[in-house]
């Protein structure tokens, strides 16, 4: 079979490699739809942030490498004995699964395992014809959803997840700086359990029109107000009660830097709560006596668990979370995937929303995009 082979950074391939076999716990599968993540599109090309080192060390060690490709829509050809998933189910997968060995794992609560491996970095990801996956990852896809929604449901478990660890409370206020993917996800979760005012922020147009179609009562375009002032103003000068941080990342990727980091430090009222979702890449100054001044409370997103998997086939299902108009762009076939990682490693610069997505002949959507 055919799959994308890295030799360095910069530097992927197209080559044949031996047909993956089946083994106990896992499942063999056929890919419908891939995308990058925006993090692995970043790794892709040498920009520093999430596992940067660990990656440069396996390409250092063990080139060629199959790297990369933990979001994804496959169907299922093949299980072993007593498997939950028959031939023809189309699963999706969480990204980090439990290691076995912890105390977490070994009092039955592995889906809150941080020790384990990741799908796409320690193990085989999808930018490839077939793979083999873990049967723990993986969770069944609606019928009603699509192959290309499909591949977007681990990123919404981590917004999910994001979500989970702000504990929203009926009616309060929120603000999320930056509008890409994770960003609305963040929104319309934190719509689905119940916010209040919901203000978004983004410097893209068709950013700001999407957030609006998709739930935000107010989006902010950074370019021509200052978002810290118009939050302000809008929730009678206290700031808003949560803040999801989801813009910051390298400017040579069209991200923020730490500008709206700042920004988000200021919009949240006394006593609020920022979530910092973003990836930096490096160490970042910050006035910790201002945080510890006005009591704010700085959390990061807990690892997502299958249980926020599952719970995303639900909202999606229900239509209570949108994921279509997010997605911009579809490119057909497996010699797509270098595209695929050019354009998610500058999403602004192409007018992207979603991670570029590689729809394969096996989907049933190939079609439409070919």
């Amino acid at each position: 079979m055919r799959a994308w082979q890295f030799y360095d950074f910069g530097d992927m391939r197209l080559e044949e490699v031996p047909e993956p076999e089946l083994r106990d716990g896992h499942v063999l599968v056929e890919v419908l739809c891939v995308q990058p993540s925006v993090t692995e599109a970043q790794l892709a090309f040498g920009v520093r942030t999430l596992a940067f080192d660990e990656i440069r060390s396996r390409l250092e060690r063990e080139s060629p490498v199959r790297l990369f490709g933990h979001e994804f829509c496959v169907r299922v050809l093949e299980s072993a004995p007593g498997s939950r998933f028959r031939f023809g189910a189309r699963v999706a997968a969480r990204a980090k699964l439990p290691c076995g060995d912890c105390p977490l794992c070994r009092g039955g609560q592995s889906l809150v395992c941080r020790a384990g491996p990741i799908i796409g970095f320690q193990l085989p990801g999808c930018f490839s014809e077939r793979a083999l996956l873990p049967e723990i990852a993986l969770t069944a896809v609606d019928d009603s959803i699509s192959d290309r929604e499909a591949a977007c449901l681990q990123s919404l478990s981590d917004s999910l997840a994001a979500v989970d660890t702000a504990r929203i409370e009926v009616g309060e206020s929120v603000a999320v700086f930056g509008q890409g993917s994770m960003g609305l996800e963040c929104m319309q979760a934190a719509r689905s359990v119940g916010a209040g005012l919901m203000m978004t922020v983004d410097v893209r147009e068709e950013a700001c029109r999407i957030s609006q179609q998709l739930g935000a009562d107010h989006c902010l375009d950074a370019r021509s107000v200052d978002p810290v002032e118009a939050i302000r103003d809008l929730t009678g000068g206290r700031g808003a009660d949560v803040v999801f941080e989801c813009a910051g990342g390298s400017p040579r990727q069209g991200l923020a830097g730490s500008i709206t980091l700042n920004q988000a430090i200021r919009a949240v009222r006394s006593g609020g709560k920022l979530v910092v979702v973003s990836w930096f890449g490096q160490p970042l100054e910050v006035d910790v006596d201002g945080l510890r001044e006005r009591s704010l409370r700085v959390l990061f997103p807990d690892i997502s668990s299958l249980a926020h998997l599952e719970h995303t086939v639900r909202l999606v299902a229900s239509g209570r979370v949108r994921l279509q108009p997010m997605l911009t762009h579809a490119l057909p076939g497996i010699e797509s995937v270098r595209r695929a990682f050019e354009i998610t490693a500058n999403k602004g610069r192409h007018g992207a929303i979603n991670p570029a997505q590689v729809v394969m002949p096996a989907s049933t959507e190939y079609a439409a995009v070919s």
